[in-house]
């Protein structure tokens, strides 16, 4: 009761007409997963022939048990006296196995038939997810003032795509799910497996945007391999391969944002694009004030020219630089994580530090809460008048500047005593 592979030549028509007789399928292209094909009285006589076609399985039934099996293409000549060949190819073990224990619960199938079941990649099967789907994304990272670390921004995603499958274990696919019916379709199945392949995919989302990966929302659609092994290496489609299939391949072809993760995402590029404008304001202003420190026309007239300066920035960099310098303000913690502050606020007390060497005037930055806008203001501070005689500051009659003490001006030369 076996198969045996018959000579090239007997494919031709001359030998055909040898067999009593002749058992093949069409092919079953990408719509039928299995087919039963049996003799007009339902036994398959000796020296039958059975032609198995490329990408096909030839199953040989006998009252609810299995005589033999093949996945390899040609033409077999039937032999009731002979052991099993299973002329299997990859199949071999599995074959065996549905030889010695294959039965339908103990039913009887009282006919002869070979069924031929779709050994193709079943391609072109679509899905998409029917409501948004969380994400956490990497690529819009929120940063945690008080801690140091950043966390994802959260999304909701529509994703769209397709994948494909084959069946890889033909016992387990016909004792689960074709069963002994005359044809078994591809629809039968599809709806039961989107919504698997569906839940599949969302636990891989959920590990891409873990930070062992940090995949950005937006470039999902490239990382079709990265998508395929974390599903492999996770087995997020066990329900799928205990029917004896396997998803071969997958493919995101889009990805859609709902209207409130693309508002948060706006919302963060002009979130960073203000920090950015910030930044540049308050370097800009720390310049300024060491150049107002070591302007030869007098320090005073650069620091007016820098508070005029906060003013037409609408108070934004003297924001920051109080920001910086008050941390623990009570307005301070109601302002977003500027993270060019601490830098304006060292540039700002260099440029102080130049100012007083060079002036030796002491300048106080206060900060004037007006309207809620914090604005620094610079008031110079002439120092104390020593009670000492010699060190009684003097200034220079022609151009005003403190003489420190010494017989002539340290600015213009010009003569004291």
């Amino acid at each position: 009761m076996g198969l045996i592979k018959a000579a090239v030549g007997a494919v031709g028509s001359t030998l055909h007409d040898q067999w009593k007789e002749y058992i093949r399928c069409d092919d079953l292209g990408q719509d039928i997963l299995m087919k039963r094909v049996s003799t007009p009285n339902g036994i398959i006589s000796k020296d039958s022939g059975i032609q198995v076609a490329p990408g096909q399985i030839a199953v040989i039934f006998q009252n609810g048990q299995i005589l033999d099996a093949t996945a390899e293409e040609g033409i077999y000549t039937f032999d009731q006296s002979t052991s099993p060949s299973f002329f299997a190819g990859q199949f071999g073990a599995v074959f065996k196995e549905m030889w010695t224990r294959f039965t339908y619960n103990g039913g009887t199938f009282k006919e002869q038939a070979v069924f031929y079941i779709n050994a193709k990649e079943i391609m072109d099967n679509k899905f998409g997810t029917p409501a948004p789907i969380p994400f956490q994304d990497w690529s819009h990272p929120i940063p945690n003032q008080m801690t140091g670390t950043m966390s994802p921004l959260r999304v909701e995603v529509k994703c769209f795509g397709k994948y494909t499958f084959k069946i890889t274990d033909p016992a387990i696919f016909m004792s689960r799910i074709a069963g002994t019916v005359e044809e078994y379709r591809k629809d039968e199945l599809c709806e039961q497996m989107r919504s698997e392949v569906i839940g599949a995919f969302q636990n891989v989302l959920n590990e891409l945007g873990t930070s062992a990966h940090k995949t950005p929302v937006l470039e999902l659609p490239s990382r079709t391999d990265e998508i395929k092994t974390v599903m492999d290496e996770k087995v997020f489609d066990q329900p799928i391969r205990d029917r004896g299939i396997s998803l071969l391949g997958f493919v995101v072809e889009s990805v859609t944002l709902d209207d409130e993760s693309n508002q948060k995402i706006d919302n963060y590029e002009l979130s960073s694009n203000q920090f950015m404008q910030q930044g540049t304001l308050t370097g800009a202003y720390a310049n300024a004030v060491q150049d107002a420190a070591n302007n030869e026309a007098g320090a005073m007239n650069g620091f007016l020219g820098v508070g005029m300066m906060n003013m037409a920035s609408g108070g934004m960099i003297g924001g920051a630089v109080n920001n910086a310098m008050n941390p623990q303000a009570g307005s301070v913690a109601a302002q977003p994580y500027d993270p060019y502050a601490n830098q304006a606020a060292a540039q700002l007390n260099q440029a102080q530090q130049v100012a007083n060497a060079n002036t030796g005037v002491t300048q106080n930055v206060n900060t004037n809460v007006v309207s809620g806008v914090s604005n620094p203001t610079i008031t110079p501070v002439q120092s104390q008048p020593s009670t000492d005689a010699t060190m009684s500051p003097q200034f220079c009659p022609n151009c005003g500047s403190p003489s420190q003490g010494g017989n002539f001006c340290t600015n213009c030369g010009t003569k004291l005593k």
